[in-house]
């Protein structure tokens, strides 16, 4: 079985910042950044909870897709920054979206969390005769979680939300997820510690870095090894199982992490960078809604139509890593 992506929407903080700006935080500037990310500008959510973006980017895709929100029987939402421990961001934007009938949780696989909750939501539709639209949200708020005194990472991230409604479909799907815990060191924030009041000194060392809470810490060369190798195959592993290759598809949407990776997998892949819908200029690394948002960018300027096959590629903190192939 496969699916059929009725439509998408999406959410932009109005707030930017420019690679210049950066030079208020750190020693940087706009071409330093650029031939080493393909990084211009990235979105911030200023006032904007998560939550919010997610909603909004939510109803548009609902409202593009011309169905009713009761009609909705499952809201996924792909963060790894969210508002609340409890309750979920999928919870909060069923409320606002005034989808009664739906259930919701949240998915966190990082940056391949779209991926993640696509392929999760499929499975659901399979299984329930009953189940008629998913909704997946993918809303982060990286800037929340960034030091600005660390030039490996503060770079890099924007803030942003994209949606998806989807229903189940005779179309062409295959997918294939994955993972490598041995790397999760690599690319990680820290989101609680032990209270002072019961706290007890052990010796115990779990392997991660120490980093105050909420702030990501990223070893660049190692998620950079990784990735290089991640995207391929997650192309390589999904594509193996219905007999397609990198000819027969009409586009690539990467996770938009380095413009660096891409063009390495793309030489990987044998295919022109001209079939890769790229958006990072723009908007950064957004994490699980990098995917997203370029998918609806490329749904906006009418670079993707209806018909064509889609390679939706993703790897992140885990470090995960994951590709579906699709008919839109």
């Amino acid at each position: 079985m496969g699916i059929n992506i009725l439509a998408t929407g999406c959410y932009i903080p109005e707030q930017k910042l420019k690679n210049d700006d950066l030079k208020k935080f750190i020693d940087t500037n706009d071409e330093w950044i650029r031939t080493r990310t393909g990084i211009t500008e990235r979105p911030m959510a200023g006032w904007e909870p998560c939550w919010y973006m997610g909603a909004k980017a939510a109803q548009q895709a609902v409202e593009r897709a011309g169905i009713s929100s009761k009609d909705i029987g499952l809201i996924i939402s792909c963060t790894l920054t969210s508002d609340f421990l409890t309750p979920s961001m999928a919870s909060v934007i069923q409320r606002e979206i005034d989808a009664p009938n739906a259930a919701a949780f949240d998915l966190n696989a990082a940056c391949s969390g779209f991926v993640y909750a696509l392929d999760t939501a499929r499975r659901f539709l399979e299984t329930d005769d009953s189940l008629k639209y998913v909704v997946v949200v993918a809303n982060e708020a990286l800037s929340r979680f960034l030091d600005f005194k660390d030039r490996t990472t503060c770079i890099l991230f924007g803030d942003g939300a994209a949606a998806a409604v989807i229903e189940k479909s005779d179309k062409l799907y295959s997918s294939h997820l994955a993972s490598d815990g041995t790397g999760a060191k690599y690319l990680c924030a820290r989101n609680l510690n032990p209270a002072p009041e019961v706290a007890v000194e052990n010796g115990f060392n779990d392997g991660f870095p120490e980093k105050p809470i909420h702030q990501l810490v990223q070893d660049g060369k190692e998620v950079y090894k990784f990735a290089t190798k991640a995207l391929p195959r997650a192309f390589e592993l999904a594509a193996g199982k219905i007999g397609i290759t990198s000819e027969d598809i009409d586009w690539f949407i990467p996770h938009q992490a380095n413009i660096r990776i891409i063009e390495t997998a793309a030489k990987k892949f044998g295919v022109s960078m001209d079939k890769f819908i790229i958006t990072l200029d723009h908007f950064g690394n957004t994490s699980s809604a990098s995917i997203p948002l370029a998918f609806n960018e490329g749904v906006e300027k009418g670079l993707i139509k209806r018909g064509q096959k889609l390679a939706i590629i993703g790897f992140g903190a885990g470090l995960t890593y994951g590709g579906i192939i699709l008919e839109y």
